[in-house]
């Protein structure tokens, strides 16, 4: 099966945007460091100039009056019921953001050095939209909790079914070695994690390695369970590896399986979602932890006085008889995009970063922090190095139909401004969040795939108007 056509050369050697000037591949459709839109560039007219910041932000509509004592209440703003953190502690009263932060520069490497990212390629890797996929039979049962690596994936475009076992997926021809190498163009093979895909029956979610990592360090889990009554419950946890810390692909891995477990056993014993998200980021942080090997533990040493421990992000959310929760450690992110794209999409979730924690002391203005090389560096994460664990969470009930789009930067790095992931999810994405989650991973591969890509989406819908709900 052949490589997905990569689109037509733009011409430019640098990102157009005067504050990033990063070098960028003439195929590449986004620039991999600001986001900047590579094509738009190269179309517009001479002389003409563009804004680069939204004229207006867009407001979720207001909410009609309400008894303030009352959970039963069909339309709430979401700043209305505030996340807590681990001490119990209610969460700053920072307004869901809607708008597009100022985009960081990103400082251009010395000239002729080639650009790359811990573990890339030098030499790309055969696209992982060509890899083989499993054979849907061997796909996990559903409510399993972690997601199998190809279930219920099929290769794009296949037909006959994919080239032969041992066969090269890039040059079609080569046979495959034991190390998983092409004796004929030296390809390494796909491995499991390379690309997965996965579906119950109101949730979905795709992983990718991407088009620059030479391994997924990304790991998702999906969830249909129900509460005592009998009301179905959908979870999706997604979980994004440290690159720069020892065997990230293994702590997302369990840190996505941890979650999901404990969720699933969670909210059937009738604990309130908001409750079971948080005890399921600590289940997830202990398992992480777990993995640390000690000076003496055998195979070399990572943990906290020995070495850098394994690591991750997480973020997930429950979605239950028109209830919304989210939670979070770190910048993996969560998204609210209604149905009606007339209505503001926005972003539920707050980095644990470095240019966040500087905006919300007050040390530093948006632009400003963002301009900093360290705006990225993240301040909250899961493993045994972590200073200390924080597990945010937030409760929502918006008053319209809508999709959760919970991902990993490897998305939202070029999709960043909640209006921005709202025009790339397909319209039907409530209808076929399979189909949108694999759109979304392909938005992210057009635009240069520079990370590992992990999306999932969870259709919502209020309840119906006159229904109570808890």
């Amino acid at each position: 099966m052949d490589q997905k056509p990569q689109p037509p050369s733009h011409g430019l050697a640098a990102c157009p945007n005067p504050e990033c000037a990063e070098p960028v591949d003439p195929r590449d459709r986004y620039c991999g460091a600001c986001g900047y839109d590579l094509s738009a560039a190269a179309e517009l007219p001479a002389g003409q100039d563009r804004p680069t910041m939204p004229i207006a932000a867009p407001v979720w509509p207001e909410a009609p009056p309400r008894d303030p004592g009352s959970l039963s209440t069909l339309t709430q703003h979401p700043g209305e019921l505030p996340g807590t953190d681990s001490g119990g502690r209610d969460l700053p009263t920072v307004p869901v953001r809607t708008d597009a932060p100022v985009e960081p520069p990103a400082p251009a490497p010395p000239r002729g050095e080639t650009v790359r990212g811990g573990g890339d390629f030098e030499l790309a890797a055969p696209d992982p939209r060509a890899a083989v996929r499993a054979d849907p039979k061997t796909a996990a049962e559903p409510g399993s909790g972690a997601a199998e690596p190809g279930s219920g994936a099929a290769e794009p475009g296949a037909s006959g079914g994919g080239p032969a076992e041992g066969i090269c997926v890039a040059c079609r021809a080569g046979r495959v070695d034991g190390d998983g190498y092409c004796e004929n163009c030296g390809h390494a093979q796909p491995r499991e994690r390379d690309h997965m895909e996965r579906e119950l029956g109101t949730v979905a979610a795709v992983s990718d390695r991407g088009l620059r990592h030479h391994r997924n360090e990304d790991s998702f889990a999906l969830t249909e369970t129900r509460l005592p009554d009998g009301r179905p419950a959908s979870v999706a946890i997604v979980c994004d590896g440290v690159s720069s810390a020892h065997r990230p692909d293994e702590a997302s891995a369990a840190a996505a399986r941890a979650a999901g477990a404990v969720l699933d056993e969670a909210l059937p014993r009738g604990t309130h979602p908001q409750q079971a998200m948080h005890e399921a980021i600590v289940a997830a942080a202990e398992a992480v932890t777990a993995l640390a090997r000690t000076a003496d533990g055998g195979a070399g040493a990572d943990s906290l006085h020995g070495g850098n421990s394994p690591a991750c992000t997480i973020v997930g959310s429950v979605v239950t008889d028109g209830l919304l929760v989210v939670g979070w450690v770190g910048d993996s992110r969560a998204y609210w995009v209604p149905d009606d794209r007339t209505a503001p999409a926005a972003r539920l979730t707050e980095d644990d970063s470095w240019a966040a924690q500087m905006v919300k002391a007050g040390l530093m203005n948006e632009a400003q922090a963002y301009a900093d090389e360290r705006a990225h560096a993240i301040t909250g994460w899961l493993g045994a190095d972590a200073y200390e664990l924080e597990p945010h969470t937030a409760a929502f009930k918006p008053d319209r139909p809508g999709v959760v789009v919970v991902c990993t930067d490897g998305l939202w790095n070029y999709a960043e401004a909640a209006e921005s992931m709202a025009g790339a999810l397909p319209a039907d994405a409530a209808l076929r969040p399979l189909h949108a989650a694999r759109v979304l991973v392909g938005h992210a591969l057009d635009g240069g795939g520079h990370d590992n890509i992990t999306v999932a989406l969870t259709p919502f819908a209020p309840p119906p108007a006159g229904a109570g709900s808890s």
